[in-house]
């Protein structure tokens, strides 16, 4: 069966995601369409993937055929300059095909609406229902069209950023950036954008590999040893990094230590207030850390808590009500900006930040630690046997009293079940919405702690 999970449909190439597939779910986007919006032009995009780009493609002669004005990136393009895109040409929405930071041998379908939003569930759940009535269907190959037009988004997407990020001032600072765009879309757009101020930038991983090295493409620890070799060998200030489609980001600090989304939506939530004058509200997902929590409140700023999704996060960005939202899955956009993760954006904030105080990532983090305190967060994924996952709704709805004597405060289940405990640690066990595992995050006030926790939640999942 086709779902959608937080950030749409993927599957692994040649055996789920295949072409009468593909199309099935195009047609289905397309009636959806249809029937809800009068505007026909749609925006289709592909990440670096296997045959992205042919998907796409036959995506677009599909649109073509039913009567819209389908418009092909003419480049693998991240997913934030296809959301920028939506909203200046006022489309009626976009397809990306990607499966973001998913290994090698997936791709995906991501579907964002007229605002340039991740589609909300009550959409998703719309075009599944469509999707499973259009099952059986005869969907053969589609006729290329010359209705379908090529598109760039490189330059109006960039020039936008220049408005929200003070690239000069990286700039003026000297601040030496290595990036690793893990061969994915992010190449040709950030390194453009410092370069074009006149910043320093050396690149690695900047050609396409389907491959992508072998691995997959996430900024996380894991993957950028060789990007901590070059900061640490020539002596750069900041090791950048973002995904396949250029949504999430990954950072590293002077001294080559990777610095944990969690820590970046902090530093940012303070800096930006502190830089931009900002004091309206932060948005953040139920599995991020309560880091930001006291950061604001240290000066006086609401923050409100979201289910776990950054379409959550982008309606509160599209309705203006925050200034900063972030989730600890490497996702963050701010007010102005387009309601969809950006981590292209996410890293030149970043440059920013570190360019105009002029201090290292870490002696920023003591800082505030010396201020508010410190909180040491993490998360781990279980696997489900059927079995497990058969039981695992009736066991998440009969909460324990405790974790290994850690006493039960409150209860939070506006996604998966998030326990409170006695002494302000907390720990949440959130089902996949794609696979079978239940991830499992805590926060604690150390790492014995946070250790702890983890391998508590893993046993009760297990039990």
């Amino acid at each position: 069966m086709i779902k959608f999970g937080t950030s749409g449909w993927r599957a692994i190439i040649a055996d789920e995601f295949i072409f009468a597939a593909v199309r099935r779910v195009s047609q289905a986007i397309a009636n959806y369409l249809k029937a809800n919006n009068a505007n026909r032009q749609i925006i289709i995009g592909y990440d670096t993937r296997f045959m992205a780009e042919v998907f796409a493609a036959e995506a677009a002669n599909l649109f073509a055929v039913e009567g819209f004005e389908p418009w092909l990136c003419d480049r693998a393009t991240p997913t934030p300059a296809i959301s920028y895109a939506i909203r200046t040409r006022g489309a009626a929405g976009a397809i990306n095909f990607t499966a973001s930071h998913n290994p090698p041998q997936y791709c995906g379908m991501k579907f964002s609406t007229a605002d340039g939003a991740p589609a909300l569930p009550e959409v998703t759940e719309a075009i599944e229902a469509e999707i499973v009535r259009l099952e059986g269907g005869d969907f053969a190959a589609t006729a290329s069209s010359d209705a379908v037009k090529s598109l760039s988004l490189v330059e109006d997407y960039l020039q936008d950023l220049a408005t929200k990020v003070d690239l000069q001032a990286i700039a003026s600072a000297g601040v030496r950036v290595a990036y690793d765009p893990l061969w994915g879309t992010g190449r040709g757009y950030l390194d453009k954008a410092l370069k074009d101020a006149g910043a320093e930038v050396l690149m690695i991983h900047d050609w396409r590999d389907v491959y992508f090295g072998g691995r997959s493409p996430e900024p996380d620890i894991e993957q950028l040893e060789e990007l901590k070799q070059e900061v640490l060998n020539r002596g750069f200030h900041l090791g950048l990094s973002t995904d396949g489609d250029g949504d999430r980001f990954g950072i590293l600090d002077r001294d080559g230590s990777f610095i944990s989304p969690n820590q970046v939506i902090t530093l940012l939530a303070d800096y930006l207030a502190e830089s931009r004058g900002w004091t309206d509200a932060v948005g953040r997902s139920i599995a991020t850390t309560g880091m930001v929590d006291r950061v604001c409140a240290k000066r006086g700023i609401e923050v409100i808590e979201t289910p776990v999704g950054f379409k959550y996060i982008g309606q509160l960005i599209d309705e203006n009500k925050i200034y900063l939202g972030g989730e600890e899955s490497a996702g963050l956009s701010i007010r102005g900006h387009i309601p969809e993760k950006d981590g292209i954006l996410a890293c030149l904030l970043v440059a920013e930040m570190v360019a105009k105080r002029g201090t290292t990532i870490a002696e920023m983090l003591e800082n505030i630690y010396r201020e508010v305190g410190k909180l040491e967060s993490g998360r781990i994924g279980v696997r489900l046997t059927p079995e497990l996952q058969q039981r695992l709704p009736e066991k998440l709805a009969n909460a324990p009293a405790d974790f290994d004597g850690r006493r039960v405060k409150e209860i939070n289940r506006s996604d998966g079940v998030k326990f409170i405990l006695e002494n302000g640690s907390w720990i949440l066990m959130r089902p996949s919405g794609t696979e079978p595992l239940v991830r499992v995050y805590a926060e604690a006030e150390d790492e014995r702690e946070l250790e702890v926790l983890l391998g508590t939640g893993r046993k009760y999942i297990l039990s």
